[in-house]
């Protein structure tokens, strides 16, 4: 499909967003060298079914953004849930991805849902980067925030934390989301916008933005922890198990044998009755 260059104010808000300091340990070529995590990161083969198929964006005829979700569900204050999942994904999905753009350090994803119940205009977009880090010695990319655009001119913005991948990997998470239940990898991004005020939540989340071959995912970068809190609870189990044995063990080592005892008996001696002294005398 076709797509659009975005507005001027766009292309600002996407320069603003990429100029903010990386919240991740790693740090691009030029600066002081800091290993990317490795232990909070899983790299996984394929990624589960989905009951729909993904988005394909394309720029001149080549496919550059895959995304899709399980759902994507959005609400504000205290209103109604609003789930935007059919309405991208599904049979007779009217979203709009115009506005998307691609270059190769640069991706924003723009979907336009047009008006939706209550929100005027309502446009999500996903602000993306590819990078080069010398200390992995390789490109990542990462999504830098989330934009939710309504009634035309107001905005809520969230930054996204710990959402990277290696550039050759798409990225994979069970839930990405600004609220707290979910671990908050969408944090509102001021206290004075009406971000504070908005919920979003994409459930089963994959998205690559860069080096997207056969219109295909390429492996999946799972946002997955090996240290989840069933694990966390079993190694702390464990922990005050040893804990428990290894005092048994220490009272078990420095029991004294009765044994021991029986070398140090005294002769016991009982004091005798005068009666029984003089009776002794007159016997001899």
């Amino acid at each position: 499909m076709g797509i659009q260059n975005n507005s001027a104010s766009t292309r600002g808000s996407h320069l603003a967003t990429v100029e903010m300091p990386l919240r991740r340990a790693l740090q691009p070529s030029g600066w002081p060298s800091r290993a990317p995590p490795r232990s909070r990161r899983k790299l996984l083969q394929s990624s589960g079914s989905l009951p729909y198929s993904q988005l394909n964006v394309a720029i001149n005829g080549r496919t550059c953004i895959l995304f899709r979700a399980k759902k994507l569900a959005i609400r504000f204050k205290n209103h109604t849930l609003v789930d935007l999942t059919e309405r991208i994904f599904g049979p007779s999905a009217l979203v709009d991805t115009k506005g998307s753009t691609c270059s190769k350090d640069k991706a924003m994803l723009t979907l336009r849902f047009g008006d939706v119940e209550d929100l005027k205009g309502l446009v999500i977009r996903l602000l993306m980067s590819n990078m080069f880090y010398e200390s992995a010695g390789q490109n990542w990319f990462t999504l830098d925030s989330v934009h939710i655009h309504y009634n035309s001119t107001l905005e809520a913005t969230f930054n996204a934390t710990e959402v990277y991948a290696p550039a050759t990997y798409s990225y994979h998470c069970q839930h990405v989301s600004s609220l707290q239940k979910y671990d908050t990898l969408l944090v509102p991004s001021s206290h004075s916008d009406s971000s504070m005020h908005w919920h979003i939540t994409f459930t089963d989340f994959q998205i690559q933005a860069f080096n997207v071959q056969s219109d295909q995912f390429a492996s999946v970068s799972d946002c997955a922890t090996f240290f989840t809190p069933a694990i966390l609870m079993g190694l702390i189990t464990s922990l005050i198990l040893l804990l428990v044995l290894a005092y048994a063990l220490h009272m078990v080592v420095h029991l004294k044998s009765i044994d021991r005892y029986e070398e140090h008996k005294t002769t016991v001696y009982f004091p005798r009755s005068p009666e029984t002294e003089c009776a002794d005398k007159y016997s001899l």
